[in-house]
């Protein structure tokens, strides 16, 4: 698929639930967000059969986002249905890894590709304010799991903002450089004010090579991470929301009245 500037656009992300295990304190506040309800969220079925439309129109790239994709219930099953999908080339997971090491290893065995791993700290006590009460223990049985399962390269994304120290984020760093991982350098980002900036070890918010769609949990095709454009596959139908999606796409992100990042992943 071509959007109206000329991008091949071949990478669709996949929210499966906007619920999390974590409540970081840039992501959602401290009493969490009003949920979806158990008939607003896309069934196993639904999911599959969008991304089964999408790769019938050109998408190679996969990736299951959430919230936090292990927290959904038979989220192995839906990683088996997808990898049996013809035409996918890429296909992965993002995750904060606080249930990766009872999940590596299923996934992989279910056609699962790879995994990244969000975490901004490996200082124990800083994961935790952080994170509101993570224990940065079990993500690193999660990684090294997912290293022995095969789910490689492993990439760590690290989010740097107010909250970030120098101690911070060269942890990260150190972390990544003597487990042989890839670190992401993500800004903090702001949708009110459009603020956001290219990824450091990464592609992400570099809008003139954007390739991205973005299915919502709710069934809701997003264009762009920083645009309200939304297009519901459920009342539109899959393929009409994603050919729609395409041609709407704008050339650039920017200020936005959403601030969903809790259900789109990012």
């Amino acid at each position: 698929m071509e959007d109206r500037f000329g991008r091949i656009i071949n990478y669709l992300r996949v929210s499966v639930t906007d619920r999390c295990n974590l409540r970081c304190r840039y992501c959602m506040p401290s009493d969490g967000v009003k949920l979806l309800g158990h008939g607003d969220i896309l069934s196993f079925e639904e999911i599959a059969e969008v991304v089964r439309c999408a790769v019938g129109l050109g998408v190679r790239k996969v990736r299951l986002t959430g919230g936090e994709p292990l927290v959904r219930r038979g989220i192995v099953g839906l990683v088996e249905m997808i990898s049996q999908i013809g035409g996918i080339e890429d296909f992965g997971l993002t995750t904060n890894g606080i249930l990766l090491a009872d999940y590596a290893k299923p996934l992989a065995d279910a056609g699962l590709g790879r995994v990244n791993v969000s975490v901004d700290t490996f200082d124990a006590d800083r994961y935790e304010a952080v994170t509101r009460g993570g224990d940065i223990g079990q993500v690193v049985r999660g990684i090294e799991a997912a290293l022995d399962a095969g789910l490689g390269p492993v990439k760590i994304n690290c989010v740097v903002g107010d909250f970030s120290t120098k101690t911070d984020i060269e942890s990260v760093r150190r972390f990544g450089e003597e487990h042989g991982l890839k670190m992401r350098t993500i800004r903090l980002m702001d949708f009110e004010k459009g603020s956001f900036s290219v990824v450091e070890g990464g592609s992400g918010g570099d809008c003139g090579r954007c390739n991205r769609l973005r299915l919502s949990s709710e069934g809701k095709i997003r264009p762009c991470l920083f645009s309200d454009i939304s297009l519901s596959v459920r009342k539109l139908g899959t393929e009409k929301a994603i050919r729609e999606a395409v041609l709407l796409k704008p050339e650039c992100g920017g200020p936005c009245e959403h601030d969903w990042m809790h259900g789109i992943g990012g």
